[in-house]
């Protein structure tokens, strides 16, 4: 395989031990989970996206969801005991992961930030899942995502058939 770039999640891999395979591919703006399952030839159950939420006190939070699947965020609401968890703008999202958008990465965020996962995705043999740049992600399993990221399961997905 061709070399891969050394982000910052690649670093916090490799120091937490956890095994990877690197994938590189063409990025599509809006592409989504959608392209990349198609690139990969996996189900886009298995690309996982990170999202950039916020709780009431403007407290960012990341949610590990499906890629056919939507955050149920009055669920999500429940589960955190908060009135309100909405998504975050672009700059925002930048700003407390500090990686740019369709890249970001739930591994090496510029600050220590709490991570919901959807527990269905702890049951797959493997994800993929943004590895801090754009067109680069890495395939994992994914009990190894609690070695590193400070994780809390949930259980908050929507199929977009049922919204």
């Amino acid at each position: 395989m061709k070399t891969y770039p050394v982000t910052q999640a690649v670093r916090v891999l490799k120091a937490g031990k956890i095994n990877f395979k690197p994938h590189l591919y063409s990025y599509e703006h809006h592409g989504g989970t959608r392209q990349a399952a198609s690139v990969f030839n996996v189900p886009e159950h298995q690309v996982i996206k990170t999202l950039v939420m916020e709780i009431d006190s403007k407290q960012p939070l990341l949610v590990l969801m499906h890629g056919d699947c939507e955050v149920s965020v009055k669920q999500l609401a429940r589960e955190l005991n908060v009135k309100r968890v909405g998504f975050c703008d672009e700059a925002s999202a930048q700003r407390h992961t500090g990686y740019m958008v369709g890249g970001i990465s739930p591994f090496g965020t510029r600050k220590s930030i709490p991570v919901i996962v959807e527990s269905s995705i702890m049951i797959l043999d493997s994800i993929y899942i943004n590895a801090g740049k754009r067109g680069f992600m890495v395939e994992i399993d994914p009990r190894d995502l609690s070695k590193v990221l400070p994780l809390k399961e949930a259980n908050v997905a929507v199929s977009f058939q049922d919204s």
